[in-house]
């Protein structure tokens, strides 16, 4: 009689590991040869750790198991620093608080990821090392009082120079110094300067305002004193052709007067009213009688 074949148990597990495998092995070849890239984003694609180029956002295809991608973002970022030491000309010790904003040129992907993996590898070997030390380079070149009196010519000095010094593949977009925060006595000795210098422009307002009252007082005394002298040349002017007027007319009288001697007979006789005198002195003649010896 022929012997049965026993049922080998690991020829028939194998026979159903192998598929298995294999299939999932399809799974994941499937899966490994296509990439997405997002808006904002460039892919780094490396062929066996070998930078082989870039890759545009959207779908992209790749050998299985070879061939891999790093995404690069290239959207704006902001790095911020609260604790800036730095020392004014003047030795005012101060803590500033800045904040640089950056981005990575689609076009230098390969070289952030040649020269650093990463933009956070990046930001500390490029910006970390050099934005708190040109900080206080251009700290140094101002006063205290004339870093708070020109700011802004303050951040345009640290933006340049932090552009000058970084060099890579980082694009700053600009350099924000949102604080500066001197110690406690020096800002308390600000503020009692401040005070002081308030005090003196009132003051000065205050006399200047005087000044411009005396001024105006001056301007309407002599106004006034122009008037009065205006109004006496008028009236003397007046006196003077009133004079002249009554002169005039008494020469003219006396004119009159020295061509008719009988004149002052006949005046006198107009102005008559008729009635005899009460008291005649001794040889004195009447009024009439006078007038009739002239006729």
């Amino acid at each position: 009689m022929l012997k049965s074949e026993t049922p080998n148990p690991i020829a028939n597990h194998l026979g159903k590991i192998i598929p298995a495998v294999l299939l999932l092995l399809l799974f994941i070849t499937f899966l490994g040869s296509w990439y997405t890239v997002d808006q904002g984003e460039r892919g780094v694609l490396l062929r066996n750790g070998r930078v082989i180029g870039t890759a545009e956002p959207g779908l992209g295809f790749k050998i299985p198991l070879i061939d891999t991608v790093v995404k690069i973002s290239t959207q704006t970022h902001t790095t911020s620093y609260g604790t800036l030491q730095a020392y004014s000309r003047d030795q005012q010790p101060a803590t500033l608080k800045a904040s640089v904003t950056y981005s990575v040129p689609p076009d230098r992907v390969e070289e952030v990821y040649a020269n650093f993996k990463s933009i956070d590898a990046m930001v500390a070997r490029l910006l970390d090392r050099q934005v708190p030390t040109q900080v206080e380079n251009i700290f140094g070149k101002y006063t205290a009082i004339s870093v708070v009196q020109e700011r802004i010519k303050f951040g345009i000095d640290v933006t340049d120079a932090i552009v000058h010094a970084v060099k890579g593949p980082i694009e700053i977009t600009s350099v924000q110094i949102e604080n500066i925060d001197f110690s406690n006595a020096y800002e308390k000795s600000v503020e009692d300067r401040m005070r002081a210098e308030v005090e003196v422009q009132t003051q000065l307002q205050n006399l200047e305002k005087e000044r411009v009252s005396a001024q105006i007082a001056v301007t309407q005394a002599q106004a006034q004193a122009d008037s009065q002298l205006a109004r006496a040349k008028a009236e003397a002017e007046s006196i003077r052709i009133k004079g002249e007027a009554e002169a005039s007319a008494i020469k003219s009288r006396a004119e009159a007067l020295a061509q008719n001697s009988n004149l002052v007979e006949l005046t006198k006789a107009e102005k008559w009213d008729g009635k005899l005198p009460t008291t005649v002195l001794p040889n004195g003649t009447l009024p009439f009688i006078d007038a009739m010896k002239g006729n």
